[in-house]
């Protein structure tokens, strides 16, 4: 721990304007500029642009970092009880950080094209701008508390964007879906950090992933509270069983699904994984627990994918499965395949949905069908970029994605149950079909479909008919960015695992094991999975039907998730509007409602009998004086 001004050190300077540019321009739009949208957008843009250079300042400037950095000052003091607020800076937090701050500023700038002439334009930059603090801070959080309060803003500030266009029933209802779910894995969370408070005494992460917590805690209470902490990223992550939250969260605009399913909310629960990756290693139990949900996640959501006919919709089962891949890495016991599959992962699939929004923002559908039929492939732009992203997504090289899934598998090959590496070899043949099942379909329209022309690049129609050039770049430089580093990111491996794993000495927890036949398996898996789904949708008079719509039985289970939201429907209709609110209700008849009326309608007689003393009934009166002084008479007589 160290205590410095944060004037002279030019570290902790740096990371407080990275961190709290966003916030001010928050505050600046909200109260001063919300009738100037331009003036706003370009507050939100140059405040997560100095974000972005002083990240890059903190992760250059200690790439050779040797033990965490930490700034605390105390917040909240009660009794014995000291809660510190401040920054860790570390190797998992500064590339956490830089990621974020990337991924934001590109979504900012693509942003100015997609978001034009929409009337919420300042609000939506000034909500993106409270999702990028949020988001920030809880990466570079030093206490769990810290993190926690955090994280509770990034699902507040994501209910605000998901429900951004408010005004439509089904993004409210969505904001709403995804605000309950999450908050039943915090519930669990929050109890897991409870517990760790109770027996550690404080929440410092740092002493959480020492081993100073097997001294205070029996293995019985770290895998209580290891599975009650895995609660909350099952929520944030979308994993199963409170999946089905993310699909429908698509309501939002584009750009905040990119930022979303990239680099903040649903990356945030596997980032929690990462911060306390030592403190989970403690509980073999729930290492286990945590390998099978990554497992069902991973494969459910492969399912769902290769049914669904809205682009986002499929990116988002995608989302699902990928951080499912993250999270049986970690859970294998390989924590740079899961830090590294994060981060190659925030760029493609920013890509995949930015893409994805040019093709919807121009000819207005979600649907692949549609956007085939209306010509979408002459987006030469987006085309090429999805291409790209999708090949990094399906882990074929030398893409990005191909070298951090790679690891992932390596450590489950380590494990002695070959069932783990078995699921994970099939989620590859999967991804590869889902992936590249819309591209083909968009690429290669029926030849009945063909005639109409596609748009030429640069142009764009926005809702008014009219075309603008300036809006389709704006949007269309950040998908060659993106692109760019979904190409490049790969090569980084090697000096990433040594800034990760090599130079702190702390992080040393498995080394995984290379094999030559693993590498040739996971590309014949891809490559099968791409020629199935190009000679189902992409050869020459292909009718464009895969196998498994082929199968109405199962078509519809993947359609319908596997009845997911049916079964938590049955439980809300059967269990807490039947059960729960119905006892709820009788309780407030019976008890509640009764003992008020009993109390009323007892006022009520006792004011009547009291009000016969008062009706100036002067015989009624006499006789009572003459009874007491009766009874007086015989008491003083014979007692």
């Amino acid at each position: 721990m160290m205590a410095a001004s944060w004037i002279s050190d030019t570290t902790l300077l740096a990371v407080m304007l990275a961190t709290l540019m966003p916030l001010g321009s928050f505050l600046v739009i909200m109260v001063f500029t919300r009738h100037h949208p331009r003036l706003s957008a370009g507050l939100s843009i140059f405040a997560v642009t100095v974000s972005l250079v002083f990240s890059l300042l903190l992760l250059g400037s200690h790439w050779a970092i040797e033990s965490p950095i930490q700034y605390t000052g105390r917040w909240l003091v009660s009794g014995e009880i000291d809660i510190p607020f401040g920054y860790l800076l570390d190797p998992v937090s500064m590339l956490m950080l830089c990621t974020v701050a990337v991924i934001g500023f590109l979504i900012q700038v693509y942003s100015l094209g997609y978001m034009a002439g929409d009337p919420g334009f300042s609000r939506y930059y000034a909500l993106m701008s409270l999702f990028l603090w949020a988001m920030m801070c809880l990466a570079v959080s030093p206490t769990l508390l810290q993190l926690y309060i955090f994280w509770e803003l990034v699902g507040l500030s994501s209910y605000f964007l998901i429900g951004f266009w408010y005004e439509r029933f089904s993004a409210s209802q969505a904001g709403k879906k995804a605000f309950v779910m999450t908050r039943a894995g915090d519930v669990a969370m929050f109890l897991g950090i409870l517990l760790i408070l109770l027996h550690l005494g404080n929440l410092d992460i740092l002493e959480i992933d020492s081993p100073k917590m097997a001294v205070h805690m029996s293995p019985e209470l770290l895998t209580l509270s290891a599975l009650l902490i895995f609660g909350g990223i099952i929520g944030k992550s979308a994993q199963f069983p409170l999946m089905t939250w993310l699909p429908d969260a698509m309501q939002g605009p584009t750009p905040v699904s990119a930022l979303l399913h990239s680099s903040t909310m649903v990356a945030a629960g596997v980032y929690l994984f990462e911060r306390l990756f030592p403190f989970f290693l403690f509980s073999p139990d729930a290492m286990t627990f945590g390998l099978t949900v990554g497992t069902i996640s991973m494969l459910l959501a492969s399912t769902m994918a290769m049914v669904s006919r809205d682009i986002k919709q499929i990116w988002a089962y995608s989302t699902i499965s990928q951080l499912g891949y993250m999270i049986m890495g970690l859970d294998a016991g390989a924590f740079f395949s899961g830090v590294f599959h994060l981060t190659t992962h925030a760029a493609f699939k920013a890509l995949l949905f930015l893409c994805s929004g040019v093709f919807i923002h121009t000819f207005e559908t979600n649907d692949i069908f549609e956007l085939s039929k209306k010509g979408a492939r002459g987006l030469k732009v987006p085309m090429a970029c999805a291409l790209i992203a999708a090949g990094a997504l399906s882990g074929l090289p030398p893409l990005s994605g191909f070298f951090s899934k790679e690891i992932i598998l390596a450590g489950l090959a380590d494990l002695s149950n070959p069932i783990w590496l078995a699921a994970a070899l099939l989620g590859a043949f999967l991804t590869a079909y889902y992936a590249f099942r819309p591209i083909f379909i968009i690429l290669f329209p029926p030849s009945s479909e063909k005639k109409q022309k596609p748009l030429s690049p640069g142009f764009h129609a926005d809702h008014t008919g009219s075309h603008h050039g300036g809006r389709y770049w704006a949007m269309a430089w950040p998908l060659v960015i993106l692109a760019t580093v979904t190409m490049l990111l790969g090569f980084m491996k090697v000096p990433l695992e040594h800034f990760l794993t090599g130079q702190t000495g702390v992080l040393k927890f498995h080394e995984i094991s290379h094999h030559d036949w693993l590498l040739y398996t996971e590309l014949i898996l891809a490559a099968g999975g791409v020629v199935l789904a190009w000679l189902e949708f992409g050869r020459p008079g292909s009718a464009q039907v895969g196998f498994v719509e082929r199968i109405p039985a199962l078509n519809r289970l993947f359609a319908e998730r596997w009845y997911m939201d049916h079964f938590y429907r049955y439980v809300l209709d059967k269990v807490v509007d039947k059960g729960i609110s119905k006892l709820f209700a009788q309780n407030d008849n019976k008890v509640i409602d009764g003992a008020i009326d009993g109390m009323s309608k007892g006022t009520v007689e006792m004011g009547a009998f009291l009000s016969l003393l008062h009706l100036g009934m002067v015989q009624y009166r006499l006789m009572m004086v003459f009874i007491v002084m009766v009874l007086m008479t015989i008491y003083f007589f014979f007692f």
